[in-house]
């Protein structure tokens, strides 16, 4: 497989869609379909999980109702499998809790004529310095 030239738009696009379903609360539970029901891997704050009903589980494990996102970047880029990478960085607050920069790491793979979710690594920036 080549290098897939619409990569950039292929993994913005899907962080769009991403996060507008898991922003919203009643949308959340239908992110199951973004990802492999056997190989695909979540990490979420350290805690990993395999496959499709897992990662469904988990996210409706998630309690808040409320968030307020602003991504400062999306980086992509194209692998040579004909998937894409993704690096969001950006800043989140639940609730009401306190704002918190956070990154994710997306890589999609691709699956006849579309892709699906193979990795995503979810992680607060929050530093113990003690």
């Amino acid at each position: 497989m080549a290098l897939n030239p619409q990569y950039d738009l292929i993994g913005k696009g899907f962080v769009t869609t991403y996060y507008t379903l898991f922003d919203d609360p009643n949308q959340r539970h239908t992110l199951v379909t973004m990802y492999n029901a056997d190989s695909s891997f979540m990490t979420f704050e350290g805690q990993q999980i395999q496959g499709s009903a897992k990662i469904a589980e988990k996210l409706q494990s998630l309690t808040f109702q409320k968030i307020s996102r602003a991504i400062t970047a999306i980086d992509c880029q194209p692998m040579f499998d004909g998937g894409v990478l993704i690096n969001v960085l950006g800043r989140l607050q639940c609730d009401e809790d306190p704002p918190h920069a956070y990154s994710q790491v997306f890589v999609l793979k691709p699956a006849g004529n579309t892709f699906y979710c193979a990795h995503d690594v979810f992680r607060l920036n929050i530093h113990n310095t003690a």
